[in-house]
């Protein structure tokens, strides 16, 4: 899920907002100003509800902004490198470069998200408690207990334990610390998340049939996302078990070309020797270091007036956006760097040096020999 645009920075980390964002406001903003305040507090002016709701909205947009940077932080603190929090249609979403090395942080990242969402909903009963009394602040109570309420559910729903929410996350640290088992553990949550999806579809299609459209649309979309998620960490699973063993330098391409820093974007589209062999090539400094990586569609992105005085560097994914392993790291850990990182390539260095690039292309090269090795058929009979 790539965000469509950035909202900055949170305490180091990027935040950034789908623009399914906006149904989710505007689900909120209709339902309470058309809906929930008027029915419980009617004969107010139209404009009490409609700033009442707005507030409402991007209040809870902040919880849930709340649950995924906390979800970071503690990934951050637990050793795990986090690449960007991200606001969608169905809540938000933290990206880690990599997994928990030990069941207890797994445990650690997983559980402070329900956490912060239960504690934000006491806080808004209590906030609501205490204005509940006052006449002219009725609207407010009413909104602050509907935060209240949805954050609680959030912490809920959160902590069911089926992958991929956190509660999956919580089940599997549980079973690998039990089994010593990371791959079983997944499997475990992965099948709880398959079952909790397709529960929540039945439960949707049954509620569209007894005439709650709207309901149970909604629940079949997030049974179908649960359930789409949870194969998709299983698979991952599997594949982190299939590269076991084997190094980054098995998967890379050696001495890849390069791009001096100082290359114009028009050399740079122009140059035979870019043309046509690859889409993204590493960009050195004068030292001969890598500095970033350009792709042919970024560089194509600059107006054809600007590319004579344009840089390769002005428009490279910097070095700190890529994942960077050495040759002889695991691949199976640079295969969720790869998946986060928007330029889903990584430059391998030695010592500093650049000795390789690795795309995704590698990595399913890689897979499909080691699926149809006998020797590997072998070792997994």
């Amino acid at each position: 899920m790539r965000a469509t645009f950035s909202l900055g920075h949170v305490a180091g980390i990027r935040v950034g907002v789908h623009w399914s964002v906006l149904v989710i406001f505007a689900l909120i903003l209709f339902g309470l100003a058309e809906g929930g305040l008027p029915e419980a507090h009617p004969d107010r002016p139209t404009w009490q509800y409609w700033l009442a709701s707005g507030a409402t909205a991007a209040v809870f947009l902040l919880s849930l902004l709340a649950h995924e940077i906390s979800h970071a932080l503690v990934a951050r603190r637990n050793g795990v490198s986090v690449n960007d929090v991200t606001l969608w249609l169905l809540g938000g979403l933290a990206r880690l470069r990599s997994e928990a090395s030990t069941p207890g942080a797994e445990l650690r990242i997983a559980g402070v998200g329900p956490l912060v969402s239960l504690v934000l909903g006491v806080v808004f009963a209590v906030a609501a408690g205490l204005v509940a009394g006052l006449s002219e602040a009725a609207l407010v109570a009413e909104a602050l207990a509907w935060l209240a309420g949805i954050n609680i559910l959030l912490a809920v729903f959160n902590a069911l334990p089926a992958a991929p929410l956190d509660g999956g996350r919580l089940l599997r640290a549980v079973v690998w610390w039990k089994t010593g088992s990371r791959l079983r553990a997944t499997a475990v949550a992965t099948t709880a998340g398959r079952f909790l999806g397709w529960a929540l579809v039945g439960v949707g299609l049954y509620l569209v049939l007894a005439g709650a459209l709207f309901s149970g649309i909604w629940l079949v979309v997030i049974g179908w996302f649960v359930i789409a998620m949870a194969t998709v960490e299983g698979g991952q699973a599997r594949l982190r078990e299939l590269l076991g063993g084997i190094p980054v330098s098995e998967a890379m391409t050696p001495d890849p070309m390069t791009v001096p820093a100082t290359t114009t974007v028009g050399e740079f589209l122009t140059d035979p020797r870019f043309r046509f062999r690859h889409s993204a090539f590493p960009v050195v400094d004068e030292g001969n270091t890598a500095v970033g990586l350009v792709t042919l569609k970024s560089a194509d992105a600059v107006p054809e007036q600007e590319r004579p005085s344009t840089s390769v560097a002005r428009v490279m994914v910097p070095r700190d956006d890529l994942p960077t392993p050495k040759p002889d790291d695991p691949l199976a850990e640079l295969v969720p760097e790869l998946q986060a990182s928007s330029a889903h390539r990584a430059l391998v260095l030695e010592g500093g040096r650049l000795v390789g690039i690795v795309t995704s292309s590698d990595i399913s090269r890689v897979t499909s020999w080691l699926s149809s090795s006998s020797a590997w058929r072998r070792k997994t009979l």
